[in-house]
């Protein structure tokens, strides 16, 4: 005896609204990931581009620096400012310090931004004879 299974011509092949509510909170839980994703991207981008600003003034600071002291003109121990437009958001500080050797100095360019608990700032050091 064989048995076979024929749906009444009253059923229709579709979904069933718990079925359309299942599908609808995995697609919602699904996009609220991807947003999130996003906005995580965009605040890792800004940061970088920060640092990478960061890092390029104190590559030029720290030039500046080197051809001032070939010519002679030493700071003090520490000096500090700040950039001019567009990179207000920037300041920037030189320290000197002594080294074994009498005619070498240790510089040290920081730049720094925002705020210093985060401890945001890119720092250089060079030698200077």
């Amino acid at each position: 005896m064989q048995l076979t299974f024929c749906p009444k011509k009253s059923q229709r092949g579709g979904f069933t609204l718990l079925e359309i509510m299942i599908a609808l909170a995995i697609v919602s839980i699904a996009m609220v990931s991807l947003l999130s994703l996003a906005n995580r991207s965009i605040g890792v981008h800004d940061r970088l581009q920060r640092i990478t600003a960061a890092t390029l003034l104190a590559q030029g600071k720290m030039a500046e620096t080197e051809l001032s002291a070939r010519h002679g003109a030493l700071q003090g121990a520490e000096v500090q400012g700040e950039f001019s437009e567009p990179y207000t958001a920037y300041r920037w500080q030189i320290t000197y310090a002594d080294t074994p050797l009498p005619s070498v100095q240790m510089v040290t360019v920081k730049v720094l931004w925002g705020d210093e608990e985060r401890n945001e700032l890119v720092d250089l050091t060079s030698f200077i004879f």
